[in-house]
């Protein structure tokens, strides 16, 4: 539903919130007067720019989770959580202090309460008030993005990951693969089964935690923890009495197309590290928005560092880095290259664009 819709469902006092939030000036007991005067503030864009660019810190944050979000309605209990997880999903601040933001929400006429019996405890955005947010956050990142020229040398990785995923499950056919007491392998056939692969990685030493982004991230290199992890998923390749083995749906891999079969492990991957990573689907469709040129990863930083929180001891720079960017790479998404002049950079693939569109805002809230 949109915002005219809502508002005249909404009861007098609502309106009257909303007016005086806005400071409107109209005649406070008339409903047709209240709504002609809320619909022609916030249908300004301007205004809605301003409004938006102005928000207290962290809850850009929770105007972004809110676009992106794949449910209509929402329980107060459902929004206060929404509002810890992308604003402060490590702190500790009490649940009392995420409610009052949802009601500072409400008074700006972003979130209306059911009509009907069944919904007048739930609450939803105004469609078209998501179709204008979407664009105002997207001028806002863009105008921020530091756009540059291409660098001498960069890295894309193609539709390696696939190729790769079809050289772990042959390997897995061609050789007994023992696994420790932990169900992994060990070191000696990582080594081996990177040897393998077209991509090559540095094993997991000793030191450090791993944790947060996949079942086998604690022992395997990220790229190859994604791809292990998912081909257990979909079980291509199972553990069995100590021993990997490929499986009947393993062997029809080979004849799957490489797109297809790219959809499915990024959207797996959104999966994998949304526990991590909440806003990860929004940053990819941030990042495919900003960077269709090449654009500094530093920009990029300043212009959403806001919508991705640090985990435990990645830092937000880490998780964009090496979390997001670095996994957009090894899945075909994106180039990266080292400017002489400006450090990292970044830019999408034809093929990462494609996949982007799946996770554009509008889409995913209008279902």
């Amino acid at each position: 539903m949109n915002l005219a819709d809502l508002l005249t469902y909404a009861d007098i006092g609502q309106l009257n919130r909303i007016a005086n939030h806005y400071e409107c000036s109209t005649n406070t007991h008339s409903k047709h007067e209240l709504i002609q005067s809320i619909l022609v503030t916030l249908g300004n864009s301007s205004f809605v720019e301003e409004v938006v660019h102005e928000l207290p810190e962290g809850q850009l944050s929770f105007l972004n989770a809110l676009l992106f979000d794949g449910r209509v309605n929402y329980s107060i209990e459902e929004l206060t959580a929404l509002a810890k997880q992308a604003m402060e999903p490590k702190g500790e601040r009490p649940a009392t202090y995420f409610r009052d933001i949802v009601v500072q929400f409400t008074k700006r006429g972003w979130l209306f309460n059911g009509s009907t019996q069944q919904t007048k405890y739930l609450y939803r955005v105004p469609q078209d008030l998501k179709t204008k947010f979407v664009g105002v956050i997207r001028s806002k990142f863009i105008q921020l993005a530091e756009v540059v020229s291409e660098p001498s040398v960069y890295r894309e990785e193609h539709h390696l990951m696939f190729e790769d995923m079809k050289l772990l499950i042959k390997f897995t056919d061609q050789y007994e693969i023992p696994l420790n007491q932990e169900g992994f392998m060990y070191k000696r056939t990582q080594q081996q089964l990177l040897d393998f692969l077209h991509v090559k990685e540095p094993l997991v030493g000793k030191a450090g935690w791993r944790f947060g982004y996949g079942r086998s991230y604690k022992e395997y290199p990220d790229r190859l923890a994604l791809l292990y992890d998912y081909a257990t998923h979909q079980r291509y390749i199972a553990e069995n009495n100590g021993i990997l083995a490929i499986t009947d749906e393993g062997t029809q891999v080979f004849e799957k197309s490489s797109d297809e079969e790219l959809m499915q492990i990024f959207r797996y991957w959104l999966r994998l590290y949304k526990g991590a990573i909440p806003s990860l689907a929004s940053v990819v469709y941030w990042i495919g928005e900003c960077a269709k040129e090449w654009v500094t990863v530093s920009s990029l930083l300043e212009s959403m560092g806001e919508i991705i929180h640090p985990f435990y001891y990645d830092t937000n720079e880490a998780v964009l880095k090496q979390r997001i960017l670095q996994m957009m790479m090894h899945l075909g998404m994106v180039r990266i290259g080292e400017h002489e002049e400006k450090g990292q950079v970044v830019r999408m693939t034809p093929w990462g664009s494609r996949l982007t569109v799946t996770c554009n805002a509008v889409q995913y809230t209008s279902r």
